[in-house]
């Protein structure tokens, strides 16, 4: 299992546009990819879950990666985070 944090940095938090591309990506992998924020937990392959999360500018997502390609998919979801959020 792969794990890693991050910080939402965009002013508006997560929104429509940047969970789409996420889910986009995270659909791309085989391994069960999930995000914890404010006691909430998030499937990231199902942009209604992801947008449940509330997740505002600040907040810290905490990234679960688990599977045959989880080093693959946790490095890209991070890349992805980071450059839409």
């Amino acid at each position: 299992m792969k794990q890693f944090q991050f910080k939402i940095k965009d002013p508006v938090g997560i929104h429509a546009r940047p969970a789409g591309i996420v889910v986009q990506e995270a659909k791309k992998f085989q391994s069960t990819i999930t995000a914890k924020c404010n006691g909430k937990s998030a499937d990231l392959k199902r942009i209604f879950t992801v947008m449940a999360l509330g997740a505002k500018c600040g907040n810290i997502l905490d990234v679960q990666v688990s599977g045959p390609d989880e080093d693959a998919a946790a490095a890209a979801i991070k890349s992805t985070l980071e450059s839409k959020l």
